[in-house]
């Protein structure tokens, strides 16, 4: 859980349903597994997040224009995340994909740390449970869980992709016109 909530792909949809499955066994509690998922993706989280804080901010604002990043869209981010980080935090961990990358930006735009730990780790809580409840309750069978949520992953990352898509067209088409 701490590597993917560290923008390593490592999916908690195999993860968590199968410490589900041996909580089942009688390994350790569901609550336990629950805990440890939300409390690693929480360390992750806050490796992510300090990589945004100490490095993220200069070179977006040195190297972001090769990304179609400005000055002004950074401290939109700013503003952003002033005044919405908490609740910004706590929903982007309940969403695949979304959960692994939330982390960076946070710490570009400098969220106070504490009150990020605490959202990523309370964001994190129902989605671990969901998971290794789920393979709890499927047992031998809680590679299930991985399955019914691929479509999911897939039609966020079509989003994404399309977003980007839209964000560089116009972008491109603003430079183009000034």
């Amino acid at each position: 859980m701490a590597l993917e909530s560290a923008c390593i792909p490592l999916p908690s949809e195999v993860i968590m349903p199968f410490a589900g499955f041996l909580a089942a066994q009688g390994r350790f509690s569901l609550w336990g597994a629950t805990l440890a998922g939300a409390a690693g993706c929480a360390l992750g989280s806050a490796g992510a997040y300090w990589v945004g804080a100490r490095g993220g901010r200069a070179a977006l604002l040195r190297y972001g224009r090769w990304v179609l990043i400005t000055p002004a869209e950074v401290e939109r981010a700013d503003r952003f995340f002033a005044r919405y980080g908490a609740a910004a935090t706590f929903l982007a961990r309940l969403l695949p994909v979304i959960r692994t990358f939330i982390s960076l930006p946070a710490g570009v735009a400098r969220m106070p740390f504490w009150p990020f730990l605490f959202y990523a780790f309370a964001g994190s809580l129902p989605w671990s449970a969901a998971l290794a409840w789920a393979g709890f309750v499927l047992g031998e069978h809680w590679e299930q869980v991985a399955d019914f949520l691929r479509p999911f992953d897939w039609l966020i990352l079509v989003a994404l992709v399309a977003g980007t898509a839209w964000f560089v067209w116009h972008r491109l088409r603003a430079l183009r016109a000034s």
